[in-house]
Formats: C-alpha cells, structure tokens, sequence
C-alpha cells in the first residue's frame, strides 16, 4: 500500500493560479500525443515533471531541489508528505527532464498561447485589425560542448561571443505583449528566414491581423507568407527597395507595386516593359519623417491599399507600437529569468524545453495580466509585470495543491 499512497501525492501536484491555462488534461493530452506519457508509475510522473519545468522558469534563481520544495509546498499539510514522499535529487530532476524532453513544452506553447486582447483593450487595434510584432531576440546558452556544436556562437566586429546562443523569432500581441508564435534558431541560422518559418507555419496568423516588422526582417516572401494568411502587413523597408509610384492618394501615400525578385532579375530576358508586368503584389507606401532624427525619413509598405479604411498617419502611429515586442524580451530576460543569467541547460534539447517553459510562463501572466486590465478598464501597460510575476509565483508556494477552474477554450 505504501507505493499506492507514493503515487498518490505527485498527483496533486499543480502550479498555483497558473494551472487554470495549463489544465491537467491539457498536459496529460499533450504527453499523449508526444508518445511521453510513462508506462509505469514513478516518483515523478511526466505530468508533474511538465509542471516543475514551468516552475523552473518562475523561480530561475534557485537550485532543482529548492524549486520541487516551493512546487509542492502546498502539499506539505497531508498526512502521507512525510511517511511515503521525498523531494528527489538533482540527479533524479535532470534525468526527469531528459526523459521528458522538449517537445511536449513546444507542443504546449503552441497549444496555449493565442491572442487575448479585447476589442476594449488599449493599444490592441488599428482600424479593427490586431497588432501583432514580429522581431527576433537572442538568450546566452550555459557553454557546454554540445550547446557549442548545436547553437554556435555569434561572430561579429568584435570577436566571438562569450557564450554560445539560441536565436528565437518571436510574433506579439502589441497591446498585450502576449507572445503567441515562436521559431528558434542557432547563431547561423538569420533572423529572415527564421521569420519567415514563423510566418508560414499554420496557425500563426490569421484573418484580422496587422503584422508589424523592421526592415531587417523585410523580404517578398515574408509578404506573400503573411498574406497567404490572409493577415495584413506594415513592414519598414531600406531605402534601395524600388518602389514606383502608380497613384499618389489624398492622404499623401501612394500605390506601388513590389514585384517577385526572380523574375524581376530576369525583366529584360522577359520581355517585361514595366515594374507592373511582372508577377508581384499591389502595395501601398507610407514616407514619414521621424522628428529629431536628423531628417531620417521612414517608408512602410502595406497590403491596407484603401486610404479611407486606414489612412497613412494612423499606420504611422501604429508602426512604433512594434516596439511593445521589445519591452516583452525585456521582461522575460531581465524581470522573469534574471539579469545577465544564462539558460541554465547543457544540452540543446534541454535548452529548448527551458526556452518554451519561458515562454510559457511569461504568456500566462501576461494573459492573466490582459484579463486583470480588462475587468478593471485598465491598459495592460498600466500594470507591472513584476508585480504580477510575484504574485504568481507566491501562488505557487501557497495553493499548489489546487488547481482553479479552466477558462473558456479558445482557438487559433
């Protein structure tokens, strides 16, 4: 009977008020489809070795065994805690996670993370379309000979960096700073084509979407992925991109056309006269200058051809909310894993299972955040992501042996 009772008590384990987005059944169905769920029974069930990841991205600082602790703390009231259940080793923690890998977290991410702005939702929308930013970051990875081979290091004016590096292509929601969509990479891999995975991949985008991006990140077939989503782009591009005037409009924009690169290399072998006979896709272009710059002048192209339905100053506003991404890399780098902390992991499976137990952590508070914002009429910007972080992560301490009810489903 003692195994029975063992068995029992990391069943209840759970992760406070963050398991109303990370069901039991959401993770027993993901474990399910990744072939991770156990064929016996253990001191540390695949399920609840899902949850200690997840508390491992919330209390970055502290060693495995100090974070169980704080994960089951919550439990530590019932009877059987101290006659059949032990907090297990370092040992036995890093050989759980092995064991589970990363591919349940991805899964879950991608399963859990989607927009939760409201129409009400300040900074959220332009003209009735979801802003949503596209940009790239990089996390320092623990320098182990594996990470080194997998991951490389970035190269630069410099020299070589102190660390090897993961690459991560993230979409966010701009009035949220919910992070829906991710796509990791090595040092090599490029920050455009990463962005193109991203925007190519099913589910990511969708019909009501504006996507803002950099012009280092601009590209035709960015722009042709983001529309086969039949999503709406507002993309920065160089100042080489050639961009003819077709129609000037009232709001002083013009019409343009972007044509495929192949064949506007090949125009002449063609027997192509203009721009406009080549295959392509109808733009539309913003010039603004940006005050104080130095008369720095700032060109958009948008797949929003009608002037009327978003004129040129309402995109130009919009663009700059692109910079909201930034600020959600700030807090999962600095305020949720630490300032100057490296990714702890030592193999690259184990560095993307830590990365999505991130992400993960941070879109829940941020849609516990989005939620908070809206019942008290609020902006989103007006609460602090630290505050809320620790009152999170006090909730794991104290009610971890209860899991709330569930929102409402929602789907990509």
């Amino acid at each position: 009977m003692a195994g029975a009772g063992a068995a029992s008590l990391p069943d209840k384990i759970a992760l406070g008020v963050l398991t109303r987005l990370i069901t039991r059944e959401l993770v027993e169905e993901v474990l399910a489809g990744t072939g991770r769920r156990e064929q016996r029974k253990r001191l540390l069930p695949a399920r609840v070795v899902v949850y200690f990841v997840l508390a491992l991205a919330l209390f970055y600082g502290d060693s495995y065994e100090e974070v169980m602790r704080k994960l089951v703390q919550g439990l530590s009231w019932l009877a059987i805690w101290k006659r059949e259940w032990h907090v297990p080793t370092s040992s036995a923690l890093a050989q759980a996670r092995e064991r589970l890998g990363s591919e349940p977290l991805r899964e879950l991410f991608e399963r859990a993370a989607v927009p939760c702005a409201q129409l009400s939702t300040a900074g959220a929308w332009l003209c009735g379309r979801r802003l949503m930013s596209l940009d790239g970051v990089e996390l320092d990875v623990a320098d182990t000979p594996a990470n080194e081979q997998y991951f490389g290091r970035r190269r630069g004016k410099n020299g070589t960096a102190a660390f090897p590096r993961v690459l991560v292509m993230a979409l966010a929601e701009c009035g949220t700073h919910a992070i829906t969509a991710a796509e990791t990479g090595t040092a090599g891999t490029g920050e455009v084509p990463l962005a193109l995975a991203l925007a190519s991949a099913p589910g990511n985008l969708e019909p009501g979407m504006l996507v803002l991006a950099d012009r280092g990140l601009y590209s035709y077939q960015m722009l042709t992925a983001i529309a086969g989503a039949r999503a709406d782009f507002c993309v920065r591009v160089k100042a080489d991109i050639d961009l003819p005037v077709l129609e000037w409009l009232p709001d002083g924009s013009y019409r343009s056309y972007v044509a495929e690169p192949r064949n506007k290399t090949n125009k002449l072998a063609s027997g192509a006269r203009t721009l406009t006979d080549l295959p392509g896709m109808a733009v539309r272009v913003v010039d603004y200058d940006v005050p104080g710059r130095g008369g720095e002048v700032v060109t958009l192209v948008t797949s929003i051809l009608d002037h009327q339905d978003t004129p040129a100053p309402d995109l130009a506003a919009a663009y700059h909310q692109r910079w909201e991404i930034e600020l959600a890399f700030d807090e999962l780098k600095t305020h949720q894993r630490g300032p100057a902390v490296i990714l702890r992991s030592r193999s690259p499976d184990l560095v993307l299972q830590e990365l999505y137990g991130l992400l993960i952590t941070h879109y829940a508070i941020r849609q516990l955040m989005a939620q908070a914002a809206d019942q008290a009429e609020l902006d989103p910007d007006r609460l602090s992501f630290t505050r809320t972080l620790n009152i999170v992560r006090r909730q794991v301490t104290a009610q971890a042996a209860f899991s709330p009810l569930p929102p409402e489903p929602r789907h990509r």
